[in-house]
């Protein structure tokens, strides 16, 4: 068994601020807005959230290695 790291730091890559986030475990988070300068942040391509796009840690399903996770609601 994994242990899971749920806590990822994201970096906004507009202006570099940065707040460590809770993911969730049981869907992607495809959008967040930066608290800072409000940019709506998507995953870059070819990822499945924006914790594996800019976090420093990436989602829960990546991390058990069961590969992208649904899109939340």
């Amino acid at each position: 068994m994994v242990d899971v790291i749920l806590e990822s730091t994201i970096e906004c890559p507009n202006c570099g601020h940065q707040k460590t986030e809770t993911m969730p475990t049981d869907s992607c988070q495809y959008f967040y807005e930066c608290e800072s300068c409000h940019v709506l942040l998507k995953p870059k391509h070819g990822d499945c959230c924006v914790f594996c796009s800019y976090g420093t840690v990436p989602c829960p399903p990546i991390q058990q290695g069961s590969g992208c996770c649904a899109p939340g609601p």
